[in-house]
């Protein structure tokens, strides 16, 4: 993929998070092109869970910015970064499992009844959620699945994975994070998880993934970026740079010159 002179979708610049004498996230650059897949990597402890919870407005940075289509955007919580299209997918498999799909997929925003049986009454109109649940899992071709209002506990891992997706797709109109999308599935649910994530992209929705999986994000990044004592190292493409560079970098054994724009 050749990302050329675009504006970023979603940027930070100089961006700072202290905890006492620690610094979590030391001057950070970022930068997520439109309709691209760019990965975060780093070893533990390099500042990319600061980093995504700074984006996703699970924390307030100290010093920089963050900008979306390049307005500058303040997040007080993940609802507020949520309201301006950024979903998050966690890697604890963030569902009710007592609640069916389609409830899941509309968790804290659901769809009431219109006239006097919503607004007065508080009525759920659960049969327009269903729809909506069964058109997006239809479209992420996700209905393996048999019955839309069966409850996510009788899923598998996999299959639950792919309900929060499905989530992140149908609310997520800016940015989809993934975190650790496949960090407890096996082979083969982690195939149907990257196949998703390539699906999604394909929908027009930039995807910021993280990961630990070097296979996984060589396979479906177009980018990543190299986190290392809280800031970004390099960014590389998979097509420039080898995993073992990668790690490399990443450990300080290797140091790049890169171009924040990337090459295809």
């Amino acid at each position: 993929m050749t990302i050329t002179k675009q504006m970023p979708v979603l940027q930070t610049k100089g961006l700072v998070k202290r905890y006492g004498s620690v610094t979590a996230i030391d001057h950070t650059d970022f930068e997520l092109y439109p309709g691209e897949i760019l990965a975060i990597i780093g070893d533990n402890g390099a500042g990319k869970s600061s980093l995504i919870k700074a984006l996703s407005g699970a924390l307030s940075p100290d010093e920089g910015e963050i900008l979306l289509d390049g307005n500058p955007v303040h997040f007080s919580s993940p609802m507020e970064a949520r309201s301006l299209g950024i979903e998050t997918v966690y890697q604890n498999l963030a569902v009710s499992p007592a609640l069916n799909i389609a409830d899941n997929l509309f968790l804290g925003r659901e769809i009431r009844k219109p006239g006097i049986l919503g607004s007065v009454f508080r009525m759920l109109d659960k049969k327009t959620m269903e729809e909506r649940a069964q058109a997006k899992m239809e479209e992420l071709g996700l209905m393996t699945i048999q019955n839309i209002s069966q409850a996510v506990e009788s899923l598998s891992g996999g299959q639950r994975q792919g309900v929060a997706v499905a989530r992140s797709a149908l609310f997520g109109s800016k940015v989809v994070i993934m975190d650790e999308p496949t960090a407890a599935l096996g082979v083969k649910e982690s195939r149907r998880v990257l196949n998703l994530i390539k699906e999604v992209r394909s929908r027009g929705l930039p995807i910021i993934l993280i990961s630990h999986n070097m296979p996984h994000v060589f396979e479906v990044a177009d980018r990543i970026h190299i986190h290392r004592l809280g800031k970004r190292a390099a960014v590389i493409t998979p097509l420039s740079h080898s995993m073992s560079d990668a790690v490399a970098i990443m450990t300080g054994a290797m140091e790049v010159e890169s171009d924040t724009q990337a090459v295809s």
